[in-house]
């Protein structure tokens, strides 16, 4: 299931649990795998490991969205293309 992208997420809308790597791909709108991907790549959520479990703060999930949320009509990204 994707995410509704037409509003932004924020900490108060997540849960105040911790979140699995399926929670915050289906959140965010993106597959499982690209994910598992991201992270490897330095790219995800900033994450908290737990024995071999990794998980995510909500807080730090709403954060990582946000900072990766783009306007389709700045400029400045069309440039650098």
């Amino acid at each position: 299931m994707a995410a509704d992208t037409s509003t932004p997420v924020t900490a108060c809308d997540l849960p105040s649990r911790l979140l699995r790597r399926r929670d915050v791909a289906e959140l965010a709108g993106l597959c499982l795998r690209t994910i598992e991907r991201m992270d490897l790549e330095g790219q995800g959520p900033r994450q908290t490991r737990i024995g071999r479990s990794v998980r995510y703060h909500p807080a730090d999930v709403a954060e990582w969205l946000r900072a990766r949320r783009r306007s389709t009509s700045d400029p400045g990204q069309a440039a650098n293309a």
